[in-house]
């Protein structure tokens, strides 16, 4: 059996990845726009976070970075 080369196996991997990352960046978008119906449905980035048992601080800022709706 050939082994593929590195350079071939690097090559694979790394599609991989940026395929990967485009997946996040989408997920990490409709994950904010979902805390942001949250927090206009709850009121508050707070009670968002209080309802999911999560830090302020990270639902405040998913909001923020990854939503076109404050």
């Amino acid at each position: 059996m050939t082994e593929e080369d590195w350079r071939s196996r690097f090559q694979r991997e790394d599609e991989l990845v940026e395929q990967l990352n485009s997946q996040l960046a989408k997920a990490l978008e409709r994950r904010g726009h979902a805390l942001a119906d949250g927090k206009a449905e709850l009121g508050s980035s707070y009670k968002v976070a209080q309802e999911l048992g999560r830090s302020y601080t990270v639902i405040n800022d998913a909001i923020k970075k990854h939503s076109t709706t404050k």
